[in-house]
């Protein structure tokens, strides 16, 4: 049922939001964008929605559940108005630029590039992992292309979580059945209680639905000869896996989608397999490094970490993801000195991989191949980008000053980010003394502080750094197969 537009251009609400436009309308809510009186310059969207039976509550229920999420790819909530006396909310929320998936399919005409496809589909499962392994478990039950947003820079937005739920473990199905017809899993119209395999459903009937140029979102007879032509047909089995009737038969987390995707020669951040026992079914892990300030010695410890891996036998690259950085430039000229002019943004210094001045794309197009590990070196300064390639890493790193006169650098690192899950974070503090490790464990609250020895040159094998590295990383290298030397695949053949 639509509501007509209750606020019009021009329009206060709260004494401080002023209405622009209408930005979109569905069934029971407007979406508005509106500036900030108090913050001039600053656009935020505003969510109208009338609050009527059986979705009483729903509205609130919304922005407690907003509150609560912490993830980039997710929408920021600011402030909130609860129901008045004619049943409006308003909910004021992150505003995000660009276009829902809907418009950028139509500006494609129908066919988005696979490059841009599959980077889609990753940047999803992204976020529905992090929803997924949240206690309880947050359960989106509405993947459309209404509902995603593409940002100028090809980045994915999830937004209205109107139907949104925690996932009851003592209940045996929803109390109200909702989502959208064609990409609602069989389970949310009665057979049973949503869960994260129903938002798997959702996520694979938005597959095919950019399979086919948005011809099918079930899979029914006669679908496979709709499936665009550059498509890769190993997508097809992952598809039909993600629709099965029977929860059981899909893939059971996002995870498992994601690990399938990344073995896919042509998806995002897969490249052709050359060396099978280098495919691994875990995929590469990232180890990201920032610093709470600038000389905090990010690149350092990041070319240190690189080349402790790779002598543990592991191929690794080091990327430079800080745009400004001639770091990496100047250890090419070093490296390339019998050349006129260094060339190629990737070259090797003992074994490892460097790639300077690197972007989005470039992370995509080396993740799932066969790189075992990439560290990535942030450097201090925090844009969007940076920050969410430091969120999503399996290993985020903080580099700081052991100095007690610095220290406070990093409870003003922890602070700007608080909203942001830090469980996996760990601290490093170059040429720390014990007790300044100790002062800062306590500070934080956390074991995860380690000070870093002297190391003149970050490329040679120090034993003391060496000891603390493994003790790092240990629970990351164990989880990968070494390369196989020469010698051993000498023996092998012999």
């Amino acid at each position: 049922m639509r509501h007509p537009v209750r606020l019009e251009r021009g329009s206060l609400l709260g004494g401080r939001y002023r209405i622009l436009s209408v930005l979109g309308a569905g069934g029971m809510s407007h979406v508005y964008e509106a500036e900030d009186m108090k913050l001039p310059g600053k656009i935020w969207a505003v969510k109208e929605s009338v609050t009527q039976m059986p979705f009483k509550g729903s509205v609130e229920r919304e922005a407690a559940l907003l509150t609560s999420l912490r993830h980039p790819r997710l929408p920021q909530i600011v402030d909130f108005f609860a129901p008045d006396e004619e049943g409006y909310t308003y909910l004021v929320m992150e505003y995000i630029e660009g276009l829902t998936l809907s418009d950028y399919i139509k500006q494609c005409r129908g066919k988005i590039p696979m490059q841009q496809f599959a980077e889609f589909l990753l940047q999803l499962l992204d976020v529905l992992s992090y929803l997924h392994n949240l206690d309880p478990p947050v359960i989106y039950r509405d993947m459309k292309p209404a509902n995603i947003m593409i940002t100028p820079e090809h980045e994915v937005r999830l937004i209205d979580f109107g139907i949104a739920r925690s996932y009851k473990r003592q209940h045996t199905e929803d109390t109200v059945k909702l989502g959208t017809a064609g990409f609602a899993a069989p389970e949310q119209y009665g057979s049973g209680q949503t869960d994260a395999r129903s938002d798997l459903y959702g996520f694979g009937a938005l597959m095919l639905y950019l399979m086919t140029s948005g011809a099918y979102t079930e899979w029914t007879q006669g679908v496979e000869s709709s499936i665009r032509s550059d498509v890769p047909r190993t997508y097809i089995p992952v598809a039909r896996r993600l629709l099965r009737y029977n929860a059981e038969e899909r893939f059971q987390t996002a995870d498992e989608v994601r690990k399938e995707l990344l073995r896919i020669p042509g998806a995002a951040g897969s490249t052709p397999a050359t060396d099978s026992q280098l495919m691994l079914s875990g995929g590469t892990r990232v180890i990201a490094l920032t610093g709470t300030s600038a000389g905090a010695g990010v690149t350092h410890t990041a070319i240190a970490i690189s080349h402790f891996l790779e002598r543990q036998n592991f191929k690794v690259a080091v990327i430079e993801m800080s745009p400004r950085s001639q770091s990496f430039a100047r250890i090419q000229q070093v490296v390339q000195a019998g050349k006129a002019v260094p060339t190629g943004r990737r070259f090797a210094v003992d074994g490892v991989h460097y790639w300077k001045q690197s972007g989005r794309a470039d992370i995509l197009s080396l993740l799932g191949g066969s790189y075992q590990f990439i560290v990535m070196d942030l450097g201090s300064g925090q844009d969007q980008n940076r920050l969410e390639e430091f969120l999503r890493a399996d290993l985020p790193i903080v580099v700081g000053s052991g100095a007690e006169w610095k220290q406070a650098e990093i409870t003003a690192f922890i602070r700007t980010h608080h909203r942001y899950p830090q469980d996996k974070w760990i601290y490093c503090l170059p040429l720390a003394a014990a007790d300044a490790v100790e002062r800062v464990r306590k500070n934080l609250d956390t074991s995860s502080v380690y000070g870093l020895p002297l190391q003149l040159d970050p490329f040679d094998k120090d034993s003391h750094m060496d000891k603390v590295f493994a003790h790092i990383l240990g629970h990351l290298m164990a989880k990968q197969p070494r390369k196989r030397s020469f010698f051993s695949r000498k023996r092998l053949v012999e």
